[in-house]
């Protein structure tokens, strides 16, 4: 399977899951905008269902809105009848996001993607442009069907 059709059968998954109303898209806000080689770009609008107790947007919301992104980073440069999981998840959080503020946009790439595990880096950054976390995940690549 090529890249491209890595890429249309995530976008798939994706779209099905708002249809559905299925996954974190519908759930918190985390759309894709953008999935190429390796690299993946997720927003997402800041809203009172993400608040934590201090009314900026939970760092939950925030580390997933990362987990999201690098986990589709990977997916995109994984063969066909392979998956991953989330084995580790690094987030530095910089600063908080108001609830009213506009649109963060996460930005993730592949590092590594080998046979078995596979690490990518993600930054996210408020509508400023101003750095709001940055992190790092390492997931567990799994072939199934014979692959």
């Amino acid at each position: 399977m090529t890249v491209n059709q890595r890429i249309s059968e995530l976008q798939a998954l994706l779209t099905k899951g708002l249809t559905e109303g299925i996954g974190v898209g519908h759930s918190l806000g985390v759309m894709c905008a953008e999935l190429g080689d390796g690299r993946a770009v997720y927003t997402l609008k800041p809203s009172q269902a993400q608040a934590n107790a201090m009314l900026t947007v939970h760092g939950g919301v925030l580390s997933t809105l990362m987990d999201t992104a690098m986990g589709s980073a990977i997916f995109t440069q994984l063969p066909d009848s392979t998956v991953y999981t989330t084995l580790e998840l690094k987030v530095n959080f910089i600063r908080g996001v108001a609830l009213d503020e506009e649109e963060i946009r996460c930005v993730a790439t592949t590092v590594h993607v080998g046979r078995r595990t596979a690490t990518a880096q993600a930054e996210i950054h408020n509508g400023a442009g101003k750095l709001v976390a940055h992190g790092t995940c390492t997931c567990l690549v799994q072939s199934f069907g014979g692959a």
